[in-house]
């Protein structure tokens, strides 16, 4: 069974209204109110990765110490070395 909604009343910015009622007009949500629903759903869990992650470093750094600039900038690095290319440069050759 759904839990039982709870009436909210709130201030928004008009643009984010506009956004709220083109995506119902899209058909990508049900009603104005499912849309707000929806992206309170997707703050919260994004809320919730971001202290997992927040948990995990300060996990990692208690036991191996504090992470410096020069290991994130060398894992940064790393990464963009094993990176794929799946589109090309939008830089283009001057005529």
């Amino acid at each position: 069974m759904t839990p039982k909604k709870e009436r909210l009343t709130v201030t928004v910015d008009p643009h984010l209204i506009r956004a709220g009622n083109e995506a119902v007009t899209m058909g990508m949500a049900d009603s104005l109110s499912g849309w707000v629903n929806d992206a309170l759903a997707d703050k919260v869990a994004h809320e919730r990765r971001r202290e997992g992650m927040a948990k995990a470093v300060a996990a990692y750094e208690a036991e191996f110490g504090e992470i410096t600039e020069e290991q994130m900038d060398d894992a940064v690095r790393r990464s963009r070395e094993k990176a794929v290319v799946v589109r090309g440069s939008k830089r283009r050759k001057a005529s």
